[in-house]
């Protein structure tokens, strides 16, 4: 009798653990009124025909999923409709995964944040500072980006990158960008690492790992990390990316894990959500340190955390990632305090699912936003006026040298305007004698110019970004200089990579095998940029002979190539 009724409490049980999974399978969003509905169907109206690329979107409020909904095309060679269940690479949103897989070990005593990455993967070259699991995990090891690695090296987004290729392409670097915890700067490189700690301390990969230790455990049943491009995988998007006609596919074939790679849909996002914004009492040390922010070597923090970022919205707390590879954009944003999550998930590479997101937040956190107060505004700095003599003395070209970019500042029509490079540029109000505030941009950011050892300095403040500090220079005009000098093949041996560098039609053109020709425009003696964002300093000897260059991008500094 005891045998029958398990048997049936059981059989119940199954029953009801699958109305649950149907329900969750269901494309009928549930506890939102049909004037919330049409308000998020008004937000992504441009994503609502199957002959685009769409998006897919989940709210989660108190642990229930009270808004899912697809939009657009999943598949536009079959027009295929994006649904709730549709499977998305989320590009870095993969992130905080991988931080999530090395805090359980770490919970387990099998390492520890502070341990030297060298103990785990010998492979990585000895820099000659100790590089640990926690700079990694905050974009503070000062090691060069994987991607940008890779694209000077002559790889393309389509290739096949595997694993086995980042790491080789590690073993050769000689240099950091800088002192491990002195700064931040976004890594991916920090992640497929951690991602390869765990495979080897657990002894399974990287993709066993999080099948067992997160997805299964949390009934994400449709997220994988996905190791190999051949891997078939059903109900998954195709990315896409504009033309001047319509679309074209943008693929993506990665077989790498860790900085990306994840696979998943925004109803699992949902249950991952949950989960973070209302840990059981045994993982809560784990998502505690997770959304602790990191500290610097000298004390300060910025708005990251680990494999995610703190960034307030309207005056309420939010935790965030976004990603974007090949056509694939995604976002989830977690308002911990209101246990609420919006995730949203494209293959549209011009799509934009934090503006997404955040418009649909709105009319879930409208009642507790910030607003001013009565017969009150939140304002600015109060401008002052200076005569075009006082505008035009700040007149001057910037060169930062940490990230070998240049600016320039010029006054038109009675506006001091900054210049990043073509019309690119922000108009500036004046605040001070010497501060100016920039208008038309997010958030507040100065500008102020100053003189320091006979220097002319400009430096630019913004709310969580360090400051950036450009020193004036002798601005060179293009056409005067002979650009033959430049001329000649360089190569490194990091990249295992070769530029031969010819004057064509008046412009400095790199060559490589791989690649379309780059042409380079000088931005001072001896430095070029150019349109694959790379800053080149051609570098002389005593007898001012050139005798290789250097290499800068944002998560690349300094590397070398030498002329052969």
């Amino acid at each position: 009798m005891r045998q029958t009724v398990m048997i049936g409490s059981l059989f119940l049980l199954f029953l009801l653990s699958t109305v649950d999974q149907l329900q969750a399978q269901s494309a009928d969003p549930i506890m939102v009124t049909s004037s919330l509905e049409e308000s998020i169907d008004e937000i992504f109206k441009d994503y609502d025909t199957i002959t685009k690329p769409g998006a897919a979107i989940a709210v989660i409020k108190n642990g229930e999923i009270v808004f899912k909904k697809g939009y657009g095309s999943a598949n536009m060679e079959y027009d295929i409709p994006v649904k709730p269940w549709t499977i998305f690479h989320v590009a870095s949103v993969s992130k905080q995964f991988t931080i999530y897989s090395i805090l359980l070990l770490a919970n387990q005593g099998k390492l520890s944040l502070d341990d030297d990455i060298r103990k785990y993967i010998p492979e990585v070259p000895d820099f000659g500072k100790l590089i640990t699991l926690r700079h990694l995990a905050t974009h503070t090891s000062g090691m060069r980006d994987q991607w940008d690695l890779l694209s000077m090296a002559g790889w393309r987004n389509d290739d096949v990158i595997t694993k086995e290729h980042i790491l080789k392409l590690v073993a050769k670097q000689k240099a950091l960008n800088f002192e491990p915890g002195a700064e931040y700067n976004y890594c991916n490189t920090g992640f497929t690492l951690l991602a390869e700690v765990v495979a080897r301390v657990s002894g399974k990969s990287f993709y066993r790992f999080t099948k067992d230790n997160i997805f299964g455990p949390l009934q994400m049943t449709n997220s994988q990390f996905y190791d190999d491009h051949e891997r078939i995988v059903r109900n998954r998007a195709y990315s896409y990316e504009p033309t001047n006609s319509g679309y074209k596919k943008s693929v993506l074939s990665f077989a790498n894990v860790g900085a990306t790679s994840l696979f998943t849909t925004v109803e699992d996002l949902s249950l991952w959500a949950h989960h973070l914004n209302r840990p059981s009492e045994q993982k809560r040390p784990i998502i505690d340190q997770m959304n602790t922010l990191a500290v610097l070597n000298n004390g300060k923090t910025f708005n990251g955390a680990y494999g995610q970022f703190v960034t307030p919205y309207k005056g309420i707390k939010q935790i965030q990632h976004g990603g974007a590879d090949a056509g694939y954009r995604s976002y989830l944003g977690r308002f911990p305090d209101q246990d609420i999550a919006v995730s949203v998930l494209s293959n549209f590479a011009n799509s934009n699912p934090a503006g997404l997101s955040l418009q649909v937040a709105d009319l879930f956190l409208a009642p507790e936003m910030e607003t001013p107060k009565t017969g009150k505004k939140v304002k600015g700095p109060k401008s002052i006026t200076l005569s075009s003599n006082e505008l035009v003395a700040f007149e001057n070209h910037f060169w930062n040298e940490q990230s070998a970019l240049s600016r320039r500042i010029y006054v038109k029509n009675d506006t001091l305007r900054y210049n990043r490079g073509g019309t690119n540029e922000t108009s500036l109000a004046a605040i001070a004698k010497n501060k100016f505030m920039m208008l038309n941009v997010s958030g507040l950011v100065t500008v102020e110019f100053k003189t320091e050892s006979g220097k002319d300095k400009m430096i630019v403040y913004q709310e969580n970004q360090p400051d950036f500090i450009a020193e004036a220079y002798e601005y060179v005009d293009p056409s005067t200089v002979d650009l033959e000098q430049y001329q000649g093949s360089f190569y490194s041996e990091e990249l295992d990579t070769r530029y031969v560098f010819e004057v064509v039609n008046g412009t400095l053109i790199a060559k490589h095998r791989r690649n379309s020709d780059i042409p380079n425009r000088m931005i001072k003696a001896d430095f070029f940029n150019n349109p694959a964002r790379v800053q080149l300093q051609f570098v002389r000897d005593n007898t001012n002979e050139i005798t290789g260059m250097n290499a800068t991008t944002g998560r690349v500094r300094n590397l070398w190539f030498q002329k052969e």
